[in-house]
């Protein structure tokens, strides 16, 4: 028996968008874990940009990605004693449609922003705003509330801030769509946030049902006052939107390993021939179970291939003439289903037909199948005639495919 197999690939990724906007390329891939089979999702390669770059471990505590991007917010004027500056992003999930360019299949990813930062640079030194000559207090002496690194309600504090005597970074976490508010409690000239950092989160859908190939989709935001991405009435960005390009990149596994010689297979009776040649008693069966593993993560289809000329079922002959038909079938382990969620057990092959898809529902690393050769009851009383001494012999193919 000869084997084929094939593999396949899903990519998430974001490509750069080309209109006048901000853009930024999100990436995600699949690609099957044997040391976690049952972990079916698909891992984030987008680089960390800004906050989660400078403090990797304290977004690693608290499981965010950022991105910063070089959007910068300017002050229109002198913000007064008590005024407000509000930051808001789009916390709620929004959906959105990835389509493979193959074979045009599409799914939803969501997307939502769950966190906010940046380095507002002030005018003057924070402490001579604030009447003070320590640098930190002139931070924390301008804000209700006291410096940036505590969030106002509803966000919520994320580990850590730095400042200059000018300026101050921070992050804060975003989990409702609202705005977050920090009253001035002194006079500022004027002030601008240099970057637009934001954290996000996804849900992709289950890799297991995909096609191989790229899926590719946008997500559109709008910036700026009343904006998707907003940081209050009194400052104005230099750019109004932001374009979010996702590709998932999904590599699949599909792969059939059979034992050291499990390319030839021989028909014999249960405990070979001696019980023949000794008693000359009948058979019941002449077959072969090959056993073979089998890692996959994607849905697949079969084929099986004769060599003999004729109908779907495979033959075995000789130069002498003789022939007889096989049965070949087919059994999959637990996990890998057929139509209607059935269990593969000894399904039946046929010559040069397609059959599938088959589902696994996890990934399935080197499990253990089988394909089953079989000749058919009603001929093994005239295969084992007086006076028959002949060797048949025959290819059969089994062809694996991922593209389902």
């Amino acid at each position: 028996m000869k084997t084929i197999t094939t593999g396949c690939a899903l990519s998430l990724g974001l490509l750069m968008s080309t209109a006048q906007a901000a853009s930024q390329e999100i990436r995600a891939t699949f690609r099957p874990d044997p040391s976690q089979p049952s972990k079916n999702i698909f891992i984030n390669q987008t680089p960390n940009s800004g906050y989660c770059a400078a403090y990797p471990g304290q977004c690693a505590d608290n499981a965010m990605f950022s991105i910063q991007l070089p959007v910068r917010f300017t002050s229109n004027g002198a913000i007064k004693p008590h005024w407000g500056v509000g930051l808001k992003v789009p916390a709620n999930w929004r959906q959105l449609t990835v389509t493979n360019a193959d074979t045009q299949e599409t799914e939803i990813v969501e997307v939502r922003i769950i966190g906010i930062g940046s380095n507002y640079v002030l005018s003057d030194p924070a402490h001579e705003l604030a009447g003070v000559s320590d640098v930190l207090e002139g931070h924390q002496s301008l804000w209700d509330g006291s410096s940036w690194v505590y969030a106002s309600t509803p966000c919520q504090y994320s580990g850590v801030g730095a400042y200059t005597p000018i300026s101050y970074r921070f992050f804060w976490k975003a989990p409702v769509e609202a705005y977050c508010t920090k009253k001035t409690r002194f006079g500022i000239p004027s002030m601008y946030f240099d970057t637009l950092d934001f954290a996000y989160e996804l849900r992709t859908p289950n890799p297991l049902g995909m096609s191989s190939g790229l899926y590719t989709g946008s997500m559109d935001y709008s910036v700026g006052n009343g904006g998707d991405f907003d940081i209050g009435g009194g400052f104005r960005p230099d750019d109004d939107s932001l374009t979010l390009d996702f590709v998932l990149d999904v590599q699949h596994t599909l792969k059939i390993d059979l034992p050291p010689g499990g390319n030839n297979v021989t028909l014999e009776p249960e405990g070979g021939w001696a019980r023949w040649i000794n008693s000359g008693r009948k058979p019941n069966r002449i077959f072969r179970d090959q056993p073979f593993h089998i890692s996959a993560s994607s849905r697949f289809k079969v084929m099986l291939l004769c060599n003999s000329p004729g109908n779907n079922i495979c033959r075995l002959g000789s130069p002498k003439g003789n022939s007889t038909e096989i049965l070949v079938s087919m059994t999959l382990p637990p996990g890998i289903t057929h139509s209607g969620g059935l269990e593969v057990v000894r399904l039946p092959l046929r010559n040069n037909n397609w059959i599938g898809p088959f589902q696994p529902g996890l990934y399935l690393d080197r499990k253990p199948g089988a394909i089953h050769f079989e000749m058919m009851p009603r001929v093994i009383e005239d295969f084992l005639r007086p006076g028959m001494n002949d060797r048949l012999r025959g290819n059969v193919t089994v062809i694996w495919d991922s593209e389902a």
